[in-house]
């Protein structure tokens, strides 16, 4: 089946032949409070790992994360099975992603990393899939003027999924009901996606998150010591950036088990300073420690106070796939 039959023929004039690029930035969703039903948009499952890009040219497959990382030594049977798979030259956008009891966890699947990053030298044992949502090459074109839809058409006719090779399925119209079956189900949330929207390189209110639980990424400026029978630290001191400066917006001492805290007690003490990162920390000093603010991680919660700061914050994991730089408080 060939690339151009799949598309539309008032569609076709918006694909044109390109060489594969070796990196393409990824379109990302804004948070909405919204929860709406439309004939317009599709709405998709949100799943809760890691962002992929899998871009396969001839007997080349290379994973990366969202800012430019091969992430291949993590996930080497995600590379097997593309090279096992008759495909076309394309990329895939999409979230790889480990489950416990049917239901994405982020925790569970950076244990296939490591706090420190560093490969594991043995079998994989926990076992993971790709689920893709999107494909913005394909077949020597580029698709990211079609609209989402006809993307998805082609995603789908043209890989063949199964086994660790999935398809992000979707809904249509009917959000406010999926949405509250979503959360019933304990999912993460939804991805709510304007069925004509283009694939742009940046966040786009053409792509919402509904979120079922609050969470998002922030950086590490600081530690507690630890006390009674806990080593390495206590609890971590989080801040988010605005206009360049480091905010700080609480502390989070849950969510450890003994071997992120060695992992990551490792780490801390490699990115120790003296220096207080954060702009408006006015608590007391003592059995503190601060770091250099280059480490993020992704904290559950559930919400924000009125003075900007987290109520009831979970440790899920750290994350490799954004810049320290990069993590704001995500607002509605």
């Amino acid at each position: 089946m060939s690339l151009l039959s799949l598309i539309p023929d008032d569609e076709k004039k918006l694909v044109h032949k390109k060489a594969m690029p070796s990196f393409i930035q990824p379109m990302l969703a804004q948070l909405t409070d919204e929860r709406f039903s439309d004939k317009n948009w599709i709405f998709e499952r949100k799943l809760d790992g890691e962002h992929c890009l899998i871009f396969k040219k001839g007997n080349s497959v290379i994973l990366k994360s969202r800012n430019d990382k091969i992430l291949n030594k993590s996930y080497p049977e995600i590379v097997h099975t593309i090279n096992q798979l008759s495909l076309p030259n394309c990329i895939l956008d999409g979230e790889i992603v480990a489950f416990k009891n049917k239901i994405t966890d982020f925790s569970l699947l950076q244990k296939r990393f490591g706090t420190n990053f560093v490969t594991h030298h043995h079998s994989p044992k926990i076992p993971i899939y790709y689920y893709a949502f999107d494909i913005i090459y394909c077949d020597n074109y580029l698709l990211t003027h079609l609209p989402l839809i006809t993307r998805k058409t082609i995603l789908k006719k043209c890989i063949p999924f199964g086994k660790n090779m999935r398809y992000v399925a979707h809904k249509n119209e009917k959000g406010q009901l999926y949405f509250k079956q979503a959360c019933k189900d304990k999912w993460e949330g939804l991805i709510a996606k304007k069925k004509d929207s283009t694939y742009v390189s940046k966040r786009s209110s053409n792509w919402l998150k509904f979120k079922c639980s609050n969470e998002q990424e922030f950086v590490i400026g600081g530690y507690t010591k630890p006390g009674g029978e806990r080593s390495y630290f206590g609890a971590l001191l989080l801040g988010y950036y605005d206009k360049h400066i480091l905010k700080y917006a609480g502390k989070v001492g849950t969510g450890f088990d003994e071997e992120i805290l060695t992992q990551l007690g490792e780490m801390l003490k490699k990115h120790t300073t003296k220096t207080n990162p954060f702009d408006n920390y006015n608590l007391s000093t003592k059995d503190v420690f601060w770091v250099k603010p280059t480490l993020v991680c992704q904290v559950q919660f559930t919400e924000w106070t009125s003075s900007n700061k987290l109520r009831h914050p979970s440790f899920l994991g750290m994350r490799r796939d954004k810049a320290a730089k990069d993590v704001k408080k995500e607002i509605v």
